[in-house]
């Protein structure tokens, strides 16, 4: 019996550490030698050891290696390798920084992986349209540093280093999206090698304008396709404005229902508080996760649902920004209320914000951690993160909440041993229930970590038939052979 039940998990929610070989050899000699005749020889592999690496990424999936991964230097070569791979009916996994956290880059099927950070240059930078174009190989971080001295930033931020056409993929988001939109709202414009080699360009070759009517939008059919239609090879972003002042701020609250109150009064009082910015994003802590962060960062922030605000703007609407959301936060119970002015105190609140996911590994040393994603209008968020709390504590799973509240997504970060069959199965449990707490409340069953392997029926559950069915159709069409990151969100 144990057996059988390890064996049914392992199908259901298999641990990364141990990869499937059973592609191994797959590719012919001669097809690995036409790809090194494509990009040289020392930007293709097929050891274990690298195919392993690329065969997983921060989730839980079973790691399942690629046949091969080849590092293209220029779109030409992207071109051609998804021209050959097309017509030897070999799949394509596009890859970036594997931080993903759905086993999107898993080669299910195996084939060709193209790991794409190669291509790490930043071709265009139009400071007075605010926008920037950007291979697939720069990360957030990368070209905020090149915007350094500017003027001018981009916000969206995932909290992993991500590379950003991977964000584009993806549809990532992070702490910035109440003000600024996730990367559904931040592309202009994608280059994108389809299936078969050939070139496209969503909005026209060379464009970035704001605004457009000129049929289908091409651009967002691509942004959160999860690597399933193409692979984008460049992408045109909408910069911002960088913020004149900053303060940041933490607040205690005795309850969960206390802290998302404040955060839905913050929002409906229209105070300009943001992360970075110049309007809303509050950040919201369960009290075990801002105890692991207390421990992991070495901070003293007190031990209960916590929010982490920041304030933007001048002098002036910084002090009425601070003063009408102690208020509002006072009012609903609010304690231990702190600034951060300078820049190194800030620093530390959002790099212990941004190390929440080690810090909930420091839980259960030598466990795995799972994160799911959900989320729904911010009128029920109260609802669904209270019985999200109760439904943690009765699976007897140690875990965590975090998330952004201001936009109605949060997080949930669970501690597992994958060596135990039956916690694995109260871990998948918890978050299909998850899921279907948000479909139920008109909420999604995820708002940034994508479909990936893990979340395929919940949306089927979501959309219904026809939205499958619209869906499996535009597959169909531009990726017949069904050779793009096969076995990811359809």
């Amino acid at each position: 019996m144990a057996s059988l039940l390890r064996g049914a998990i392992w199908r259901l929610f298999p641990r990364k550490g141990y990869c499937s070989w059973g592609t191994q050899g797959k590719l012919s000699q001669g097809f690995v030698e036409a790809l090194k005749a494509l990009v040289g020889s020392p930007h293709v592999s097929t050891a274990a050891a690298v195919r392993e690496q690329h065969g997983h990424d921060e989730s839980m999936h079973r790691c399942q290696p690629p046949d091969a991964v080849v590092w293209p230097q220029n779109v030409e070569q992207v071109s051609q390798l998804a021209a050959l791979c097309y017509g030897h009916g070999v799949p394509i996994i596009p890859f970036g920084t594997g931080t993903g956290v759905e086993g999107g880059v898993c080669a299910v099927q195996g084939g060709v992986c193209i790991n794409l950070t190669h291509m790490d240059r930043i071709l265009e930078l139009n400071p007075d349209d605010f926008s920037a174009v950007v291979e697939p190989g720069v990360t957030h971080k990368a070209l905020n540093a090149h915007l350094r001295d500017s003027g001018l930033w981009f916000p969206v931020d995932p909290g992993a280093d991500a590379s950003l056409c991977g964000m584009v993929a993806t549809g990532a988001s992070g702490t910035n999206a109440v003000r600024y939109g996730t990367m559904r709202d931040n592309v202009l414009n994608l280059e994108v090698v389809l299936p078969d080699g050939r070139l496209l360009h969503t909005a026209g070759p060379g464009r970035y304008f704001r605004k457009s009517a000129a049929g289908y939008n091409l651009t967002g059919l691509f942004v959160g396709s999860e690597g399933t239609l193409g692979l984008i090879t460049a992408a045109t972003l909408r910069l911002h404005p960088a913020p004149e002042a900053m303060v940041a701020a933490t607040c205690a609250f005795p309850s969960i229902q206390a802290a998302v109150d404040s955060t839905i009064h913050i929002l409906q009082a229209a105070v300009p508080v943001a992360r970075i910015g110049l309007s809303v994003l509050p950040e919201f802590l369960d009290d075990v996760m801002m105890d692991a962060c207390n421990r992991y960062s070495k901070l003293n922030c007190c031990v209960a649902p916590t929010l982490f605000l920041e304030f933007h703007g001048s002098e002036q609407a910084l002090a009425e920004q601070v003063q009408r959301t102690e208020e509002i936060t006072q009012h609903n119970g609010a304690s231990h209320f702190s600034w951060a002015k300078n820049a190194e105190e800030r620093s530390r609140l959002w790099v212990a914000r941004h190390n929440a996911w080690y810090a909930a590994l420091s839980l259960r040393p030598g466990c795995k951690g799972y994160s799911t994603d959900v989320c729904v209008p911010i009128s029920r968020l109260p609802e669904i993160l209270v019985q999200t709390k109760e439904d943690l504590k009765a699976s007897g799973l140690t875990g965590t909440i975090t998330g952004h509240v201001g936009d109605g997504n949060f997080h949930c970060i669970l501690l597992v041993d994958p060596e135990d069959p039956e916690e694995l199965l109260r871990v998948k449990a918890f978050a299909e229930q998850l899921g279907r707490r948000a479909l139920a409340l008109h909420g999604t069953c995820t708002g940034e970590h994508g479909i990936g392997l893990g979340k395929r029926q919940l949306l089927q559950e979501e959309v219904g038939a026809v939205g499958m069915e619209t869906m499996r159709q535009l597959k169909a069409m531009l990726d017949p052979r069904g050779l793009m990151n096969p076995g990811k969100v359809l």
